[in-house]
């Protein structure tokens, strides 16, 4: 498979983050799409552990300076870009003083989860999607990693589905066994609601824990990787029932017979 535009978003992403299942996953498998031809950038979140010095990374001027309304508030969206390095590979960075510049990841140093994490999330997914329509870069196939990734799938088919830019896209999931101890704000219906979603999907969300948000993520994806040889039995049950195109967990190496099948599929 070669020409197509991949898009991967990741929580994680080595070695912008330290090594661990998903942020070498995301690595490899961008390294070796790009090796075949394909068009292919990256996002994650710029988290306040990410040594921006070290890593050089540098505002984008031209594509920062959006507010994205979030529960009302505005919020300031920062754009940062930089290389891997030995690869041509763009990784741009989603900012914002309220939500990354934290010295903390998910949990505070009390191992606390922040209460703000839901919009954390709902911003970075805000954030990863009007970026993409400022590049004007129409993307074949976004692929998410990570539970912070996890409502782009519900806002491109329920608010950017008409957008030209994510039309058609092919949304795919890498699901690991790493869940969240904690659940989001019991708040963050009304939250994706003030956005113009209405599904009844949002329901699921009335325990805003790890395996509800994985739920809504997967309904709304058209295909689901296992990134882990396990993966919560819930989860699992929940695909069974839902989903016809899964794989199982493989090398990085054959991931792009997943996206033939998505991309054949009308």
């Amino acid at each position: 498979m070669t020409g197509k535009r991949i898009l991967y978003v990741s929580s994680d992403l080595f070695p912008f983050s330290s090594e661990s299942p998903i942020s070498l996953s995301v690595l490899k498998t961008a390294k070796f799409m790009q090796s075949t031809g394909n068009d292919v950038r990256i996002f994650m979140p710029r988290f306040g552990v990410i040594n921006e010095r070290r890593h050089q990374l540098h505002e984008v001027i031209r594509l920062s300076g959006v507010n994205l309304v979030i529960n009302e508030i505005d919020q300031p969206l920062l754009i940062k870009v930089a290389s891997i390095p030995d690869a041509r590979l763009q990784v741009y960075f989603i900012d914002n003083e309220e939500y990354f510049t934290r010295k903390y990841i998910y949990y505070d140093i009390n191992g606390n989860f922040f209460s703000d994490n839901d919009e954390r999330a709902i911003f970075f997914a805000k954030g990863v999607l009007e970026t993409v329509k400022k590049l004007n870069w129409k993307p074949d196939i976004i692929h998410i990693y990570g539970w912070i990734s996890c409502f782009i799938p519900l806002y491109i088919k329920e608010i950017y589905q008409i957008d030209p830019i994510y039309q058609n896209v092919k949304i795919v999931v890498s699901i690991d066994n790493n869940p969240f101890i904690g659940v989001l704000d019991l708040n963050v219906i009304k939250k994706i609601q003030l956005d113009g979603i209405k599904s009844k999907k949002l329901t699921l969300l009335k325990n805003p824990d790890y395996l509800n948000l994985m739920k809504i993520c997967l309904y709304f994806s058209d295909a689901i990787i296992k990134g882990d040889i396990i993966i919560p039995k819930e989860v699992e049950k929940f695909i069974e029932i839902n989903k016809s195109l899964v794989s199982k967990y493989f090398s990085y190496e054959k991931i792009e017979n997943v996206y033939q099948k998505i991309l054949s599929k009308n």
